[in-house]
């Protein structure tokens, strides 16, 4: 049986993956912060439940470890782990510009870190990072959130470079808006108590609302599947709604592109 690793997978599109993946005969580690609270996942003898805190490198290596003692070998990495912060750049302290590029970022690139010496020595494995349209274009008042994104992208696109000789996949998924708790308890809002505040405001109301209409998170699930079971996987999946900004972002002139943008979010 093949095995799939999962960060952040307490709940959204972590969780859904896991359900799917292990629904089809595969192998599963979930890992997640506090694993205690977890009481679905750990129903199912082919789901490992593991803490993990993409922050804190002790947690990452322990984790691997238990894994591949566990089931031998990890077939796909899925880097899911992460968290949305908002708000105006002047009104972020530096703990949360540390804590929002550790845990996205960072975090991310200790997690593969870990898995590839396994992946290398099989010759063998898959890569899926959790980017998303943040990371193609831009929106207001979500500085470090695209910085993190955006920082995913270039870390993937190389990385390809680097895996290829190795018989190492990797890929991107750039999911769109999607309804899952990213709006709510994922997000975190820095609201300022200044001029920033109206715009502010207006935009996180707006990203809260259209959480509620977004994709169901097991489109992304089945996306990561399709990706597992690829023999050629693509570079890019880019999947959800809103994923049409991307294109016009690409082809709009940016004053007018910028124009359209605040007149939809912080009208």
């Amino acid at each position: 049986m093949k095995t799939i690793f999962i960060t952040g997978a307490s709940a959204g599109i972590g969780k859904s993956t896991a359900q799917i993946f292990v629904s089809r005969g595969w192998q599963v580690v979930a890992t997640m912060r506090s694993p205690e609270k977890e009481t679905e996942l750990t129903k199912n003898g082919n789901i490992l439940v593991l803490p993990l805190d993409v922050t804190k490198p002790d947690t990452i290596d322990s984790a691997v470890k238990a894994a591949i003692d566990r089931f031998g070998n990890i077939d796909v990495l899925v880097n899911n782990a992460g968290f949305y912060t908002i708000g105006a750049l002047e009104s972020f302290s530096d703990e949360d510009i540390v804590r929002q590029i550790d845990t996205n970022l960072v975090g991310l690139i200790r997690v593969t870190k870990a898995v590839l010496p396994y992946m290398r020595q099989r010759r063998s494995g898959k890569i899926v990072n959790l980017s998303s349209i943040a990371g193609r274009m831009t929106v207001p008042i979500q500085s470090l959130y695209h910085a993190t994104k955006w920082g995913v992208e270039g870390f993937t696109e190389a990385l390809q470079f680097e895996l290829k000789p190795f018989g190492i996949d990797v890929a991107l998924v750039e999911p769109g808006v999607i309804n899952t708790d990213f709006y709510g308890r994922s997000m975190n809002c820095v609201l300022p108590n200044n001029e920033y505040k109206d715009y502010v405001t207006a935009v996180r109301d707006f990203l809260v609302k259209s959480g509620g209409e977004g994709s169901d998170p097991e489109i992304i699930g089945e996306t990561i599947f399709k990706i597992a079971e690829s023999r050629k996987p693509k570079l890019r999946y880019l999947i959800g709604k809103s994923t049409f900004i991307v294109p016009i972002h690409k082809i709009l002139p940016r004053s007018l592109y910028m124009y359209i943008v605040n007149k939809i979010m912080a009208r």
